[in-house]
């Protein structure tokens, strides 16, 4: 049985001290437990030293993650973030292949495949994004679409604990936007990632990895994505801002 996710994107917001207020108001708006569900919350790397501190200190039941890694180990590559930097500060998760790490910085699936293999290395768990434009969408090829990120995200991988991947499929078209990929349109696609994953690393492994949904998700519609037997909890955006919006969609899920 797969434990349902809620995992907080911040993106670029919060400074140090407001991450560490954010971080110390969920902690007291989650103070009775989150039951099954795994939260994870992911706030820019400046925050995280800050934001572990408070998990180490209020014992929140959540975890840390990184919204971004570089594939090396150290090296002259400025304005990066290697693996064991983020061990250190306590993450145990970082996002890659995020819709506007893609858009705006360019990366690859060859550049998300590196730096999943590098977080495994490090026992850090990816949560690996995908997801089609608007223009993929309304040609109607949007999964075959996404199909070709996951084979080329997790091309050589090696998964001996399914709870140690998570894929988030994201809707390029719903993030930001206000707009919302229905649950059928989230069932249909998180459906043919775990077919897919399914036929890379076997059935059994595919049925242990979670699948979340990401775009424009708030405490108003998750329930109804949760209903969906592929989907398996939400990377949220905005709504992880704000304690109260978030712990009430980690409240929705339990």
């Amino acid at each position: 049985m797969r434990n349902r996710m809620i995992a907080g994107n911040w993106k670029m917001n919060k400074t140090y001290t407001e991450g560490v207020q954010l971080a110390q108001d969920l902690a007291e708006a989650l103070s009775d437990g989150t039951g099954n569900v795994d939260v994870v919350v992911c706030p820019p790397t400046v925050d995280l030293k800050g934001v572990s501190t408070v998990i180490d200190q209020q014992s929140a039941p959540f975890a840390l993650g990184a919204q971004n890694v570089y594939w090396e180990e150290s090296g002259a590559y400025t304005g990066e973030t290697a693996p064991n930097m983020l061990e250190a500060v306590g993450a145990t998760y970082c996002i890659i292949g995020h819709s506007e790490r893609r858009d705006y910085f360019h990366e690859t699936d060859e550049d998300v495949n590196k730096k999943a293999k590098t977080l495994m290395a490090h026992n850090i768990v990816p949560i690996s994004c995908c997801g089609e434009p608007l223009e993929i969408r309304e040609a109607g090829t949007h999964v075959a679409y996404v199909v070709d990120q996951i084979k080329k995200d997790t091309e050589g991988l090696e998964i001996s604990d399914p709870a140690k991947y998570v894929v988030a499929y994201e809707p390029i078209w719903a993030i930001g936007t206000g707009k919302t990929a229905t649950a059928d349109d989230a069932q249909e696609v998180c459906g043919a990632i775990r077919a897919t994953l399914a036929e890379i690393f076997g059935q059994e492994t595919a049925d242990g990895i979670r699948i979340l949904y990401g775009g424009s998700a708030k405490p108003e519609n998750v329930a109804g994505f949760l209903e969906k037997e592929d989907v398996d909890g939400a990377l949220v955006g905005g709504a992880s801002l704000k304690a109260d919006s978030f712990s009430a969609m980690v409240k929705a899920a339990m």
